[in-house]
């Protein structure tokens, strides 16, 4: 069940390249307007400190006193001439004004010395005043247009940003498309690709991020690829197998055919094909038994707590009639409860695969045990001992293989027990291990489940 995504989420392009670009040119734009507004006040905040100093160094230069011609240049100014924007004005000690840079273009004396704000003129002056001994000078510029000159220079503070964000956007969408090029190389790897075609994929120059997925994929099409040829194989195997008993079957039926009305003859090729119908089944579901059982081997299973003892004793039941038949003794020996996380029924194929091989080979009157213990290191041990001929060491390797027998006498069988029980131990994190049996002389199997699969004695 997938979680449900957010709608900002659902807003996001798919594409990684396409979501990088999104993420990066957004955190792009959003610092660049935060640098932009405070780069803004930071400039408005240094041009008014430009202005008040050179308001203060122009009062401070009139400190030593008007020159004589003075009040008669003020007063000489055209109007063309004069400036209301910024405003020198000296006051006596008395209160008199004995200079304006303007005509008519006085304000207010201020007591309050330093600067200040006036409302004057129809608009605020920044008027900063300073006394002597002998007089008050003021020094006055419009709001209105210091604060225009501050914005002028501010906006030229931004012009380098506006130029480099448009280069920084660039360079972004640049550097993701080289960074994603090896990504888009194994993309186009795998889109050339046939059905059929299981090669590794070149991880050469993949960015650290991008090499694992790269090479679990290698390792998946390896699996895949060993999935493939196993299967091949079988199949193979299996044709050239079900060829011999389906030819059987057809001379059985010509020899049922040719009986006639000879009642005994009859008899006896009914009889016939009766037991290559049941060995042909048997073929068949031997062989989809380990298909199935190499098809749970290849990927995870859901599992759950199994008492190995108690599947062995329905094992057992299974093939009881078969060992009594033969006049086998056959039993479960002191066995202790063994609980392992695994699948009942595969585990229970397992045993009974080991019992019908060993009630199979073993001779009439001998005798075939069953025991369950714990290792010393933790590891739960299923163990089936015969009296039978055994298998030569040379060979037990190779009987583990598909459709291999290694028996002299003339059992019936196809060569697919001890497969099954390999492929079902495989599946459980088991091994399996054949050698002679000390006590009985004959063939002894030993199948281990770890103790990281082991389940603790409750």
């Amino acid at each position: 069940m997938t979680e449900p995504s957010s709608p900002w989420r659902r807003l996001l392009p798919h594409s990684l390249r396409a979501q990088l670009l999104v993420f990066l040119l957004a955190a792009i734009l959003l610092a660049g307007a935060v640098q932009g507004v405070l780069a803004y006040r930071s400039a408005l905040a240094e041009a008014d400190s430009l202005f008040d100093y050179h308001m203060q160094q122009t009062a401070l230069a009139l400190r030593s006193g008007l020159p004589p011609d003075a009040r008669d240049l003020g007063q000489g100014l055209s109007g063309e001439d004069e400036n209301h924007e910024f405003i020198v004005q000296v006051w006596t000690i008395e209160g008199l004004r004995i200079f304006e840079s303007a005509v008519g273009a006085a304000l207010p004396q201020i007591a309050v010395l330093g600067f200040t704000n006036v409302q004057a003129r129809g608009g605020t002056y920044r008027v900063f005043s300073l006394q002597t001994r002998a007089q008050v000078i003021q020094v006055a510029q419009n709001m209105a247009v210091r604060s225009g000159m501050a914005r002028t220079l501010a906006l030229r503070t931004l012009a380098p940003l506006a130029v480099m964000a448009p280069l920084l956007v660039l360079a972004v969408w640049w550097g993701v498309s080289r960074s994603l090029a090896p990504v888009e190389r194994v993309r186009r790897q795998l889109a050339r690709r046939q059905a059929d075609d299981l090669s590794p994929v070149s991880d050469e120059a993949l960015p650290d991020e991008v090499q694992p997925l790269v090479t679990e994929l290698n390792l998946l099409f390896e699996r895949v690829q060993g999935a493939f040829a196993a299967q091949q194989h079988f199949v193979a195997d299996a044709a050239h197998e079900l060829r011999s008993p389906l030819a059987a079957l057809r001379l059985q039926l010509q020899g049922l055919q040719r009986a006639g009305q000879d009642d005994a003859a009859r008899a006896v090729a009914v009889e016939r094909l009766s037991a290559g119908i049941d060995r042909a089944t048997r073929l068949v579901e031997q062989l989809l038994t380990l298909a199935r059982q190499e098809a749970s081997a290849a990927g995870p299973t859901p599992t759950e707590a199994v008492d190995l003892r108690a599947v062995a004793q329905l094992a057992l039941a299974d093939v009881a009639a078969a060992a009594q038949a033969r006049g086998l003794d056959m039993g479960l020996l002191d066995s202790e409860a063994a609980p392992i996380p695994g699948r009942p029924e595969a585990l229970r194929m397992l045993v009974r695969n080991l019992l019908d091989n060993a009630v199979k080979y073993t001779p009439e009157g001998g005798q075939v045990d069953l025991q369950i213990s714990r290792a010393a290191d933790g590891a739960v041990e299923l163990v089936v001992e015969d009296s039978g001929p055994g298998i030569p060491p040379e060979h037990r390797e190779r009987v583990m293989q598909r459709f291999v027998r290694e028996t002299a006498d003339s059992a019936p069988g196809s060569g697919l027990g001890l497969a099954i029980v390999q492929a079902i131990a495989q599946a459980h994190g088991a091994s399996v291990a054949l050698d002679a049996s000390p006590r009985l002389g004959g063939l002894r199997v030993v199948v281990r489940f770890p103790a990281a699969t082991a389940a603790p004695v409750a």
